[in-house]
């Protein structure tokens, strides 16, 4: 049985894709800082106990990451497939924004990508395994004051391509970049509340709807799958059509 690990899957995308890696026949070990969202996963996974792994891991840390990887190989005894989903937003107008905030985006999205990733890969090659790197179509566009998240995803994506091309052929990389999905019900209780989506919501897409996180979901078990071994260092935008719409006002 393979071993995924999913950072930040107390939550959102990463909540959702760690149901369906349980579904399709794998361990997930779910990497997550926010404590409350952690507790909450384990109650609502507890008759899947024997498939999970619940980590307390802050993943801008390295001290945390190395530990981490070394209590799931531990738990598990191997790692095939690592899932980089952690991410922090915070929008604020330029001249509000922090530097120790811009650090905090940066170290968390950019930097800790790197770190799961560097203290992994040994176990990944030795597996022939593969990285997934959740992006963001905020990479190649933006709303106002979203900076370090921007900036962060951008990074995210040329580091996708770095790893590819360092570790090939022992470990494939890709990214996923997400456009609008709706995780408004899937956040721990305390931030939970579903978004009354209207039609205009729907109609922008050219796909016709918001997406779902089992969109992205779909997407990772595709590019982790063996027969798909032909597939690195590429990013694919999972938006419903919204980044190749032309808008005019």
């Amino acid at each position: 049985m393979k071993t995924a690990i999913i950072t930040g899957g107390g939550q959102g995308i990463g909540r959702v894709a760690t149901q369906y890696l349980l579904t399709h026949g794998y361990r997930v070990a779910v990497w997550e800082a926010d404590t409350d969202a952690l507790a909450e996963l384990k109650e609502a996974f507890k008759a899947s106990s024997a498939q999970i792994l619940f980590v307390s891991c802050d993943v801008s840390s390295e001290l945390n990451v190395r530990k981490a990887a070394e209590q799931t190989v531990a738990h598990f005894g191997q790692i095939d497939t690592l899932i980089n989903n952690a991410a922090i937003m915070i929008e604020k107008p330029l001249d509000k924004l922090m530097l120790d905030e811009w650090n905090r985006v940066i170290s968390t999205n950019l930097t800790g990508a790197f770190l799961c990733a560097k203290h992994t890969a040994p176990y990944l090659a030795t597996q022939k395994g593969s990285i997934i790197n959740i992006c963001s179509t905020r990479a190649f566009q933006s709303e106002p004051d979203t900076f370090a998240y921007s900036a962060s995803k951008g990074g995210l994506l040329a580091l996708t391509h770095s790893l590819a091309i360092s570790l090939g052929p022992d470990v494939r990389v890709n990214a996923i970049s997400p456009g609008w999905i709706d995780v408004s019900a899937l956040k721990k209780k305390a931030k939970a509340k579903s978004d009354e989506l209207q039609p205009e919501d729907h109609d922008q897409h050219p796909a016709g709807r918001v997406g779902q996180p089992d969109d992205i979901a779909r997407m990772i078990l595709f590019l982790i799958a063996p027969e798909n071994s032909f597939i690195t260092g590429q990013n694919f935008v999972v938006d419903g059509g919204m980044t190749r719409k032309m808008i005019y006002v």
